[in-house]
C-alpha cells in the first residue's frame, strides 16, 4: 500500500496531466468525498461520515485533501458554507436565520461571527453592500438603459435529463491559458475513450460567483455531454454527473469568450430587476453550438442558462 505521501504525489500529478493518469484507490476515496460534500453541504459532515465515506482514515485523507486545496476537508466545508450564504444574500430574499439554515449552521450567532470572520461585513451588510453595488453598476449603464433592457431577449427552456464527463477547473475565471489548458485535457480524455463524435455537445457550469469566492477557489466544471451514460468510473480526475430536468431562461451571445462577461454584467443589472422571476439555487450552464477553435472569435456561439425556480 502507498504511504501517505506518495498517494499525495500520486494524486497531484493527476491535477498537473489528468488526462495521462489512471485510476487508483486514492483518486476514488478523493472523488467520492468531493462529490459527497457538494450534494449534501447543509447536512452534517463528521468525521465518521467522512470514513464511511472513503473507506480510508480521516486523518490520511485529510492531508491528501489538504495538499490539492490548501485547506483541510473542515475549512473547506465552511468556506462552501459561507460562500452558498453570500450568494444567498446576494439573490434572494431570505431572512439571515433561514439563510443560516438552508447552508447547515443550526444558530445564527454562530453564522454571523464566522461570516463576519470571513467577509468582515455582517451578513446583514453585505447584503446592503450588494445592493449598493448593483446599484452602482446600473449608474454606469443608464446612459443606454432603455436600449440595452431591449436587447436582453430570451427565452424559458427546460434542459432534459443528460449524463456528462467532467473536469472541475478552480482558478481565475478569466484565466484563459489555465481554462484552455483544462479543455485540452478533457478533449484528451473523451477521444482516448472514444467518447467524441460529430454531435458532441461541450458544456460548462459555473458554480461559484467570482465576487463571492476567492479568484483561486472559484469553481468551473467543463464537461462533455454524454451521449449514454458511462459504463465505468472515469480516471484521473475526472467525474461524471447526470444533469436532471430543468427549467432556465436562456440568453444567447456571438463573439468571444471574454467579450460574454458583457452580458453577465446586463443580465444581472438589468434583468433579474426586469424578469420578476426567482433564480434557483443551481449552477449557471453555458453550452457551446460551434465549439470548434477553427472558428473566429467573433463567430463563437455561447448559451448561457440561468436557472429558475
Amino acid at each position: 500500500m502507498l504511504c501517505v505521501e506518495q498517494e499525495k504525489t500520486t494524486i497531484l500529478g493527476a491535477i498537473r496531466h489528468p488526462h495521462k493518469m489512471k485510476q487508483n484507490p486514492q483518486l476514488l476515496r478523493y472523488k467520492a468525498l468531493l462529490s459527497y460534500i457538494e450534494d449534501h453541504l447543509s447536512e452534517e459532515i463528521n468525521i465518521e461520515k467522512v470514513e464511511e465515506i472513503c473507506h480510508y482514515s480521516y486523518r490520511n485523507i485529510n492531508r491528501i485533501f489538504e495538499a490539492i486545496h490548501q485547506e483541510t476537508i473542515g475549512k473547506y466545508i465552511k468556506r462552501l458554507r459561507l460562500e452558498k450564504a453570500a450568494q444567498y444574500l446576494k439573490y434572494s430574499s431570505l431572512g439571515v436565520s433561514q439563510i443560516a439554515y438552508e447552508v447547515g449552521f443550526e444558530d445564527r450567532s454562530a453564522f454571523s461571527k464566522a461570516f463576519k470572520s470571513k467577509y468582515h461585513l455582517s451578513p446583514l451588510a453585505f447584503r446592503e453592500d450588494s445592493e449598493s453595488i448593483l446599484e452602482q453598476q446600473l449608474q454606469i449603464l443608464l446612459p443606454n438603459d432603455d436600449q440595452e433592457r431591449q436587447k436582453l431577449k430570451f427565452d424559458i427552456q427546460y434542459l432534459p435529463n443528460f449524463d456528462y464527463l467532467f473536469i472541475e477547473y478552480r482558478g481565475d475565471y478569466e484565466n484563459a491559458p489555465a481554462i484552455e489548458n483544462a479543455w485540452r485535457s478533457l478533449l484528451e480524455y473523451a477521444e482516448e475513450k472514444e467518447l467524441l463524435s460529430d454531435r458532441s455537445v461541450f458544456m460548462t457550469e459555473i458554480i461559484d460567483d467570482a465576487e463571492i469566492s476567492d479568484h483561486i477557489n472559484s469553481r468551473y466544471n467543463q464537461a462533455l455531454v454524454l451521449e449514454k451514460p458511462l459504463e465505468i468510473e472515469p480516471e484521473a480526475l475526472f467525474r461524471s454527473k447526470k444533469h436532471l430536468r430543468q427549467k432556465y431562461a436562456k440568453f444567447s451571445h456571438q463573439g468571444s469568450h471574454q467579450s460574454r462577461f458583457d452580458l453577465y454584467n446586463k443580465i444581472y443589472a438589468f434583468w433579474m430587476l426586469d424578469a420578476g422571476l426567482e433564480l434557483a439555487d443551481m449552477p449557471i450552464i453555458e453550452l457551446y453550438p460551434n465549439f470548434d477553435e477553427r472558428f473566429p472569435e467573433n463567430q463563437q456561439l455561447t448559451d448561457i442558462y440561468i436557472p429558475l425556480s
